[in-house]
Formats: structure tokens, C-alpha cells, sequence
């Protein structure tokens, strides 16, 4: 990536302003390379030089990718003046650097969000032309059976007239008159799981995102806890935003 302030990096990964930087490097909190940097404005080579800032070894990483597992409750934006937000889950330097959630979950759906900071990936994922695989587990109040999977593959005309692409239904299990399914949609229409299920009379009482594309909700994650993503899982996201996956 080449030579860069001192400052301006620790800026762009959300660590601190540049002033901020330049009273941290005057306390002797930034090391480059082991040694004391009294100056912020100073140039260096992140690929080639060690950067410490408060103790913390600094890797340059020109953008961020990461998974979530949305509680309930929460919204996915940026920012809203009455309910807590996706950002308020995760610490200040991501917010810092500006990651967005790529497509939305609404508030009573839980399960896989992706974040970045990469504006260029995250509107490819979210592109209908792209037609990236999501993947959802949902509870709904009805009996459902093979003319409902038939529908699903046909494409759902929903009540407003919209029509939906072509989706697979998987009934899981039935018991109590309640269904467990699966459902898997290649576009983002508004609430179109929900949707979808209640055009077949069979509202949803659960819904939690499993996967997109490639990449699969990490069992390990508890509901409002994240982690980056795998290059591998990375890799994958960006074969199918190329539409190569």
C-alpha cells in the first residue's frame, strides 16, 4: 500500500482522531518498529514497518468484513433515535471506520449480518443481479406440504401482486400445526421471507438467517456477538459479488 502518516492511518482504522494521534506519539505511546515516534505526521511503510499504538501491535487493513449474530431487538442501520442498533454492538474503532450492515434483517429476525466497510462489496451482495443465496430457518403458524414447496419453486405471487423469484421451501418438520422449514431466496425484497410464508397462510412466529452465499452463521457466536471473517469466507463472498460463485 506504500508509505503513509502515522496519523492518517490510525485515523482510517478508527483508532483516533489526529489529534488524538499527535498527543499519543508526544506521551510516547506509538512505537515504530520498538522505538518511540514523538512525531505523528511521520511516514511509514505498514507492510514493511511495526507499528505499535498504546501497546497494541497495529496491522493496516485497508477494509473490514464482519459476521453478527443480530439478536432480537435490535435494527439493522446505522443509526436510529429509539432502538438500539447493529454499530452499538460492536466497539467504537469499527463504528469509527464507517461499516454498514449489507442488507437488512428486521428487528425480530435474528441470525447472520454481515458488516463492512468495503462499499463496492457490499452493494455487489446486495444486488439483485448477483442473485446471492440466503439462507433462513423459520417457525410458521400452519401446515405446510409439498404444493407449498412447489409454490416456492414456481415463484410466490404476494399479496400486493409482487412476484418473487423462484426460492426453495424445506419442510423440516410439522408437528402442533406449527412448521419448521428452511428458506432459500436469491434477492432481498422487503420482509419477503415473511411474506412469502404468510401468501401460503402460514405466518411467521420465528425467522433467523443461517447463511448468505458461502458463509454460515458461526454456531460459536452467541446472539449479539461477531467475529471477522476467514479469508476463505471472504474469498468466497467476493467470488459470488463477481458472480463467480
Amino acid at each position: 500500500m506504500g508509505v503513509q502518516r502515522i496519523d492518517k492511518l490510525l485515523t482510517a482504522m478508527g483508532l483516533c482522531s489526529r489529534r488524538e494521534a499527535a498527543a499519543a506519539a508526544k506521551s510516547g505511546a506509538i512505537l515504530v518498529d520498538g522505538s518511540p515516534c514523538r512525531d505523528a505526521a511521520r511516514k511509514i511503510d505498514p507492510d514493511a514497518q511495526q507499528l505499535t499504538f498504546r501497546g497494541r501491535p497495529v496491522g493496516y487493513q485497508a477494509h473490514v468484513y464482519l459476521m453478527l449474530h443480530k439478536p432480537l431487538g435490535v435494527v439493522s442501520a446505522t443509526e436510529d433515535r429509539e432502538h438500539k442498533t447493529v454499530l452499538d454492538l460492536l466497539p467504537a474503532e469499527y463504528r469509527a471506520r464507517g461499516v454498514f450492515p449489507v442488507g437488512r434483517l428486521d428487528k425480530e429476525t435474528s441470525g447472520l449480518l454481515l458488516l463492512t466497510d468495503d462499499g463496492a462489496l457490499g452493494h455487489a451482495l446486495t444486488s439483485p443481479k448477483r442473485g446471492v443465496r440466503k439462507v433462513y430457518e423459520a417457525k410458521a403458524d400452519g401446515v405446510l406440504g409439498e404444493v407449498d414447496v412447489k409454490a416456492f419453486a414456481e415463484g410466490i405471487t404476494l399479496r400486493d401482486g409482487t412476484v418473487c423469484r423462484s426460492a426453495e421451501l424445506e419442510i423440516r418438520c410439522v408437528q402442533n400445526g406449527i412448521s419448521a422449514v428452511s428458506v432459500t431466496v436469491c434477492e432481498g425484497k422487503y420482509h419477503q421471507v415473511r411474506r412469502m410464508l404468510a401468501a401460503r397462510g402460514a405466518p411467521v412466529l420465528e425467522l433467523m438467517r443461517k447463511a448468505e452465499g458461502a458463509v454460515r452463521l458461526d454456531p460459536v457466536l452467541a446472539p449479539g456477538e461477531w467475529r471477522e471473517l476467514t479469508p476463505e469466507e471472504l474469498a468466497a463472498l467476493r467470488a459470488e459479488a463477481a458472480g463467480n460463485g
